[in-house]
């Protein structure tokens, strides 16, 4: 076994050490705190009052319901939250222009030294009731979020005024109109988790599309390192002192720890991340409120453990068969044909996750998540969106892993056959032989 752990070690350290490893690893961490802090510090200082004139041109009193509701909102749902509008209303007496013009030449400016400066002026003609046309001209008229906000409070105005001059209570119609707010939260173990259909949507997902990741690289990895040592013959002077069997495991195990350390790193901070997110905001000085806003979706401790262990199932299950491949090839062209016979499955497992997410307990989700092959992707998957049954769980685990015993005897007795033929490729009939030889 001191050889064995001699190959893993190697293969570890000459992986870990790689620039492009410390910076794949590291990108995700920091991208994941990133996308949690940086949303919440823009919405800490983003929003301030902005200081609006209205040259009311209308005969009917709209004006004054207008700079009424503008005035009412403010920049949060916070009682002592700061107003968003701060508003002087100027009655244009017919000389609509000029008014406009004059407040307009007072825009801009720096309200330390003109204490009198507006952002922006709101131009309200009389006809506005019945063409449902405004005019506002300001600085800050490229704020798509902004604009967009002050559009729909002078929406909301015109449609109320309009439904009182026909008769109709407009409280009593938005009530009348107000729709259903379905709220989706995912049960499990008989108890509700507080999580959301969408936030499971996601979770799981991202889950399907790092373990089909990771299993291919890594098992290309382990491929790749094979024929490396072939074409260059060190795999005869390993084969000398080491046993075929070791150097196999010793490979798959190698690079499958490094596999396992990085997805270990990112489900770690996903985990973090989503179940600190009050330390988090306090250690940045934010509100928890505003973390909370950006939806990244919670990874459970168990859910976690799941992921890892699906993991590594899947890794040394198709980490087997990469490195049999690598075995019998000397290039990565003659590589292809029969990494092409593992590609469906993988591609399967991926695109089965979209028939699970529409009927995680029913349908094709329960026996994807049973077969070997596939259940390393779906049962994650599952186990993200629904409650997956003990008895369910203890099987799949137990398939895996038989499966994972007979692989690896089909890749060892390829693999001590492999390395030492060089020459034209191997034809399934031979390969097949090579796998009956004893």
């Amino acid at each position: 076994m001191s050889k064995t752990f001699a190959i893993i070690r190697r293969e570890f350290i000459a992986r870990v050490r790689t620039r492009t490893f410390l910076i794949t690893t590291l990108l995700l961490p920091v991208f994941m705190v990133a996308v949690s802090v940086i949303p919440a510090l823009m919405m800490r200082g983003g929003d301030r009052t902005t200081r609006i004139a209205i040259v009311d041109a209308t005969n009917d009193g709209f004006g004054a319901r207008v700079e009424s509701a503008l005035g009412s909102e403010s920049l949060s749902g916070k009682p002592d939250a700061p107003k968003r509008y701060a508003l002087n209303r100027v009655a244009a007496n017919g000389h609509m222009v000029a008014v406009r013009d004059s407040l307009v030449a007072l825009t801009g400016e720096n309200p330390a030294q003109h204490p009198e400066t507006f952002d922006g002026v709101l131009v309200l003609g009389d006809s506005m009731l019945q063409t449902g046309e405004a005019e506002y001209l300001g600085t800050n008229t490229s704020g798509l979020e902004s604009m967009g906000s002050l559009e729909g409070s002078l929406s909301r105005v015109l449609r109320e005024t309009r439904l009182a001059n026909s008769g109709i209570n407009p409280a009593v119609l938005k009530d009348a109109l107000r729709g259903a707010d379905l709220k989706t939260t995912k049960v499990s173990g008989g108890k509700a988790t507080g999580e959301s259909g969408a936030a499971s949507f996601m979770i799981g997902y991202f889950m399907a599309f790092v373990l089909y990741l990771g299993v291919v690289l890594y098992g290309q990895q382990t491929m790749m390192s094979v024929i490396e040592e072939k074409t260059s013959r060190i795999m005869e002077v390993l084969a000398s002192s080491v046993r075929p069997f070791q150097m196999l495991l010793g490979k798959v195990l190698g690079v499958g720890s490094v596999g396992l350390l990085q997805m270990s790193i990112w489900g770690g901070t996903v985990y973090l991340v989503t179940s600190q997110r009050v330390r988090l905001a306090g250690l940045v000085h934010v509100s928890p409120d505003a973390m909370q806003q950006f939806p990244i979706p919670t990874m459970s401790a168990g859910l976690f453990a799941i992921f890892l262990a699906y993991f590594i199932l899947g890794f040394l299950l198709y980490g087997a068969l990469y490195a049999a491949i690598g075995s019998m090839c000397n290039s990565t062209q003659d590589a292809q044909q029969y990494v092409a016979v593992l590609t469906p499955l993988l591609m399967v497992s991926f695109f089965a996750v979209f028939a699970i997410f529409k009927d995680p307990t029913g349908g094709i989700g329960v026996p994807m998540s049973m077969i070997p092959f596939f259940s390393q992707i779906a049962m994650p998957v599952r186990w993200s969106l629904s409650a997956v049954p003990p008895l369910q769980l203890v099987i799949s685990l137990t398939l895996g892993v038989l499966a994972l015993l007979g692989v690896t005897w089909v890749a060892s007795r390829i693999y001590r056959t492999g390395i030492l033929m060089y020459g034209k490729k191997p034809t399934f009939g031979e390969i097949f032989r090579w796998i009956r030889a004893k």
